[in-house]
């Protein structure tokens, strides 16, 4: 197995694409080529676990913060970042990371994970992302019309919300004209050909689209496929920031921190204050204050995230209960996608969780 197959595996939960402006998610050091011996899952790239990895065997870490952020102008160890980078290269260990486009994901996402450890019910996108679907379209004769749904929909277009092979189909007429060197079975060249056609229209992922029009094409029975691919603003449900849900049960105040202590493994909880039970809870893994509003416009009664600074916790005084747990504590959880996402696809490989804290917060008891 190479580096690449654990990219690609990665990479058909969270695409590359999902990331934001600002982020550098991908396969920060190494050759995709490169023959993958045992892989150390982590939240961090730091020197510290490169030496873990080097210890264990590990040729490939994947992990959730990318290593390099911004360019590096040099590399001769003046930092954290530039020796782990030195380290990993001379040991011949390539860093992969999954981060905000892992965060924008519903379905075996950060926050999903976030919200499944609380025992939330009806969990949904908080903040959907538009500009990250198209509509894929295309003209078929009416014999071929079921055979390239199949391939359309197998290729991973027409999911809608909780529903998969939606499509829109109406039939018109079709013209051509064939020119010189054109096949001569379609019809003589210069004479304008008329068909009945069906047109099919659906929706798709935008970084999928060229490979559903690739295998459309393979199946189409004619010569040159017609088609369009057609960029459009429509929220995606199941892309976005943070996530909102259910408790099974509304708590009080208090006992909804407890849940959050327990379940979460924490030592401390920083919050306002609120005095109405606790039902629907927002939260988002990570940064997430800049959610804040969207979390009091659902009618949150609770938002839970982290890094929050002292005056955006007034925006929320008297609305919700906002909740700051702590970056590491809000994304440790990452790790365990990441093995069930590699175990999934390659389940007698050598995976190891890394022991090596990189948490650099500490709380004195």
């Amino acid at each position: 197995m190479k580096v690449k197959d654990i990219c690609n595996a990665i990479e058909s939960i969270a695409p590359v694409s999902y990331q934001e402006d600002y982020d550098n998610a991908g396969l920060i050091i190494g050759n995709p080529q490169q023959e993958v011996t045992q892989i150390l899952l982590c939240l961090d790239s730091t020197e510290a676990v490169v030496d873990e990895a080097i210890a264990k065997g590990c040729n490939l870490i994947v992990a959730h913060h990318p290593l390099i952020f911004k360019g590096l102008k040099k590399i001769n160890g003046k930092n954290d970042v530039e020796r782990t980078v030195i380290k990993a290269i001379e040991n011949k260990i390539a860093i992969y990371a999954a981060h905000t486009n892992l965060d924008n994901v519903l379905h075996m996402g950060v926050n999903q994970r976030f919200a499944q450890k609380l025992g939330l019910k009806n969990i949904q996108i908080l903040e959907e992302k538009s500009d990250v679907l198209v509509k894929i379209v295309f003209y078929t004769p009416l014999d071929s019309l079921e055979k390239l749904k199949t391939i359309l929909f197998d290729a991973g277009a027409g999911h809608i919300g909780q529903y998969s092979e939606c499509s829109f189909a109406n039939e018109g007429t079709g013209t051509f004209k064939p020119e010189q060197g054109s096949n001569p079975q379609v019809g003589k060249v210069g004479v304008r050909q008329e068909h009945n056609e069906i047109k099919v229209e659906a929706i798709a992922p935008s970084f999928i689209a060229n490979q559903v029009v690739s295998a459309l094409k393979q199946g189409h029975p004619y010569e040159e496929m017609a088609y369009e691919i057609i960029p459009i603003s429509n929220f995606n449900q199941g892309i976005g920031a943070g996530v909102i849900g259910e408790l099974e049960n509304s708590l009080k105040p208090s006992d909804f921190l407890n849940l959050l202590k327990n379940s979460l493994k924490l030592e401390v909880i920083k919050y306002t204050v609120s005095e109405k039970e606790i039902k629907k809870v927002a939260l988002c893994g990570g940064s997430g204050s800049f959610l804040r509003n969207s979390a009091m416009r659902s009618k949150a009664d609770a938002y839970v995230t982290s890094d929050v600074k002292y005056h955006e916790f007034f925006d929320a005084i008297g609305t919700l209960m906002f909740c700051d747990i702590g970056h590491y504590e809000s994304e440790i959880s990452t790790l365990e996608l990441f093995y069930e996402v590699i175990q999934d696809k390659f389940p007698n490989f050598a995976v190891h969780f890394c022991e090596t804290s990189t948490n650099p917060i500490h709380y004195h008891k």
